[in-house]
């Protein structure tokens, strides 16, 4: 749980982070912000009916990228749905400014978290630390 910590502090911190997907053949990277440790598991929000959800429902492998302080952080893995109205509501009491937005009743907002990931921070002083969960 230690590790884990330490990259959704990273990501937190950071507050922009870049989620890349596969669009067909073709990369497509977004900015992020949102960010949530609930449970043990480190969590993403978006909606479904953004392109980037439907991207992630035809291959669920994705990686996030985020530099602070000259240190950067790659996590790749699978994105798995969580529809769970508790893990949403954290999400909203964490981040207010996306209730204008979303609502855990409706049925766009989506939270996935991370399964069979591996976060990598690197700089260019110190080794890389690399966490799995």
């Amino acid at each position: 749980m230690e590790d884990i910590m330490k990259v959704y502090e990273f990501l937190n911190d950071a507050e922009t982070y870049y989620l890349a997907t596969v669009d067909k053949d073709q990369p497509r990277v977004r900015p992020f912000g949102t960010i949530l440790l609930s449970d043990g598991k480190l969590y993403i929000q978006t909606g479904k009916v953004k392109d980037v959800s439907k991207q992630l429902a035809a291959n669920p492998k994705a990686e996030i990228c985020a530099f602070k302080d000259g240190k950067w952080i790659r996590v790749a893995g699978e994105l798995v749905n969580d529809d769970s109205r508790e893990v949403k509501l954290a999400m909203l009491e964490k981040m207010p400014q996306l209730n204008g937005m979303y609502s855990a009743d409706d049925d766009n907002m989506q939270m996935l978290y991370f399964k069979n990931a591996t976060a990598t921070i690197s700089s260019f002083t110190d080794a890389p630390v690399t966490v799995k969960f």
